[in-house]
């Protein structure tokens, strides 16, 4: 048995503030105490201290949140961020399709997966829902290199049978490489299965019913894709399903529009589609970082949040500028705002790390420092930079964490912990 115990400025939001005004929790001087990485005890360090003497306790300088998860980022697109000059589709042909059928090499593939696992803890990221591509053996090149690091990671081969030559599956592969592939990798380690159609215009009508009827084969798994990102999708998605109501409609009539089903972006939404998403319980991964560099549009939080969507953050990356969940959090701000709506920091947060485990089901075991849940957290340094320094300086919790949000990336991730186990330290890579 393993027993560490951890003390400093515990932050976490582990309910929607938005329906919970006293979702907060913190503890200026708080503790966690962590058996075999998992949070045994949390509370005020003089009350745990007393109760649990003789625990050598680290001291970690700076605010304890829980481990960032990414509801949404693709992998293999690492290799093009900053990719210029496009929106979405075009975007797509000239830039992420030619980068994804190198995947087709199996040691890029393995090259690719340690990197960016790298580069998620380099930046507070413990958990994320990650898009691979057309190829079985980009998933088991990601599963692998995070089941060596103890991450959980969900993830499943990409769907898309009218993708571009060279990066396309079959009907029939898709159905039986998503079989394989949740033959292989259901229950090891703390990994999950996604299926994933990469969206509605990239698969034939008869792979989006392989993928409702993979889910309903398999009731464990998530269903990941793309939703009312870019207008002229939009309107490609109308052309082509014009018995539909609405773009959520033509997911719905293949069964893929549940409680476990995860929709990134979901931008040009109807109030019936976000009425029809939150009856269902089906999420939105909210991109910001990325629909801003595709020029896609600003989520609506005050539309989606009034229908009780629920709601977690994801970098998108690679069309998401930055693999930090501060500085997505950060542009979610000043997105909202330019819809009228003012989101509050502690909101923020909760989207990067509660939001995104309830979307992803993980909410009893990771995203907010609860007893029970795994031991993933971050030590923030609200110190990081000069700027960062002076404007925190004397500052409430609240300002401290909106600073964090705006000026703050992965300079500000001083360590990362997996289970209650350093993963990533600034001060020795």
């Amino acid at each position: 048995m393993s027993v560490r115990a951890f003390r400093g400025a515990i932050l976490s939001v582990p309910h929607d503030p938005a329906q919970a005004p006293e979702a907060v929790r913190h503890e200026p001087d708080g503790m966690l105490l962590v058996e075999d990485g998992v949070i045994v005890a949390r509370g005020a360090y003089d009350e745990l201290a007393e109760r649990h003497p003789g625990i050598a306790v680290e001291t970690l300088p700076g605010l304890i949140v829980p481990g960032f998860i990414d509801a949404h980022v693709h992998y293999p697109q690492m290799d093009r961020i900053a990719a210029h000059g496009e929106q979405l589709l075009d975007w797509l042909d000239r830039h992420i399709f030619p980068a994804e059928m190198a995947f087709a090499d199996r040691a890029h593939a393995d090259r690719v997966a340690a990197l960016f696992l790298t580069e998620l803890l380099r930046n507070g990221t413990t958990s994320a829902l990650v898009f691979p591509t057309v190829h079985n053996h980009s998933v088991d090149a990601l599963f692998e290199a995070a089941l060596a690091r103890d991450m959980r990671i969900a993830s499943g081969k990409v769907l898309m049978d009218l993708g571009p030559q060279g990066l396309r599956d079959t009907v029939e592969s898709a159905r039986d490489g998503s079989e394989a592939l949740i033959r292989k990798w259901r229950g090891r380690g703390r990994l999950s299965y996604a299926v994933t159609p990469r969206f509605a215009l990239t698969s034939s009508d008869a792979q989006l019913q392989v993928a409702g009827d993979l889910i309903a084969a398999h009731p464990d798994v998530l269903m990941h894709t793309h939703l009312a990102e870019n207008e002229r999708e939009c309107a490609e998605v109308a052309a082509r399903f014009t018995d539909a109501i609405d773009y959520l409609d033509v997911y719905d009539r293949f069964g893929l529009v549940g409680a476990r089903s995860i929709f990134a972006h979901g931008i040009h939404l109807s109030d019936r589609a976000c009425a029809r998403m939150a009856e269902s319980g089906a999420g939105i991964a909210v991109c910001p970082t990325s629909n801003l560099f595709l020029g896609s549009g600003f989520f609506d939080f005050a539309r989606t949040t009034a229908h009780g969507v629920k709601l977690g953050l994801g970098t998108d990356i690679g069309a998401g500028t930055s693999f930090s969940m501060l500085h997505t959090a950060g542009v979610a701000y000043q997105a909202a705002l330019m819809r009228g709506h003012r989101l509050d920091p502690f909101r923020a947060l909760y989207l990067a790390t509660a939001g995104s485990a309830a979307l992803l089901h993980i909410g009893d075991r990771a995203g907010a420092l609860e007893v029970g849940q795994e031991a993933d957290f971050v030590l923030l340094d609200p110190a990081a930079t000069p700027l960062l320094a002076r404007r925190t300086a004397g500052a409430t919790l609240a300002e401290t964490l909106f600073a964090l949000q705006i000026l703050g990336d992965d300079r500000a991730v001083a360590r990362t912990y997996i289970k209650g186990q350093c993963a990533w330290n600034r001060d020795a890579a």
